[in-house]
């Protein structure tokens, strides 16, 4: 763990009024606290902190392109295993999703417009926090353990998805959703794969998802969801990471360590 007087923050807040205020707050209240860069997208919370390794980050929920939440979980599947995983504030004007964020095992979370009273409540946790974190593992534990929370669950007035349609050059092709094995994203389309044919339909995952039946599919990455009923086994190699072996199909998706708990021995 990085020393209390050497601590590195990173900002995302995409209102750059919001951003400046944030950051004068903290030079008030925390002038130990280095700030380290100021970015307004959710891919540039990604690539910053994954450069950076920052101690904490103070996370805009809803940011352009990933939101706040997406960039969180992008970033623990990407976490090198021996690295300490930053703490995480997420910053919201919002309070549904500042219970969600403190749910999913957010550091803190500060409502907008950021007061000094609250922002000093939240530092001092932020300081009780660093001082436990001895192993350099615990902030991603419990992220890795609640952020399967998060995921878009069908609602109960939505009929999931019965029939999926796909186009193949001038056609547009018609897939029952029980042949489906697994969806990819493929930068704006998804992949649907089944066992003897693959086919785009042009959404995202994220917009697919709640209209999947969860009993039926799991994500298993960010970038994959997976009908279980094709799962023949899920590999684990030496160092931890799991695969997965499909019926009808020869390559084998990831599983990410953010859903690995789907696979546990019962």
């Amino acid at each position: 763990m990085t020393s209390p007087s050497n601590l590195r923050a990173l900002i995302a807040e995409d209102e750059p009024i919001l951003a400046a205020a944030l950051l004068q707050a903290l030079q008030r209240l925390w002038p130990e606290l280095q700030i380290i860069a100021s970015v307004d997208n959710g891919q540039a919370v990604i690539d910053q902190t994954l450069r950076q390794r920052p101690d904490i980050l103070f996370l805009d929920i809803k940011m352009p392109g990933k939101t706040g939440l997406e960039a969180a979980q992008e970033l623990a599947e990407e976490w090198p295993e021996n690295e300490t995983f930053p703490l995480i504030v997420f910053v919201t004007a919002y309070d549904e999703y500042a219970i969600s964020a403190f749910e999913h095992a957010a550091a803190d979370y500060v409502l907008k417009p950021i007061s000094d009273a609250r922002l000093g409540k939240t530092i001092a946790r932020l300081q009780q926090r660093l001082q436990q974190n001895n192993d350099g593992h615990t902030a991603l534990d419990n992220l890795i353990g609640q952020l399967h929370n998060m995921q878009p669950k069908t609602s109960a007035s939505v009929e999931p998805l019965t029939m999926i349609r796909a186009a193949v050059g001038n056609q547009i092709r018609m897939i029952p959703i029980s042949e489906v094995i697994y969806f990819e994203a493929t930068d704006k389309y998804i992949n649907v794969v089944t066992a003897d044919s693959e086919s785009l339909i042009r959404t995202s995952l994220k917009e697919l998802l709640p209209q999947l039946d969860s009993r039926q599919f799991w994500q298993v990455h960010r970038g994959t969801i997976v009908n279980h009923q094709s799962i023949q086994m899920a590999i684990r190699d030496e160092s931890g990471k799991l695969t997965l072996k499909l019926r009808g199909r020869t390559e084998m998706p990831t599983v990410s360590r953010v859903f690995a708990h789907l696979f546990r021995q019962m």
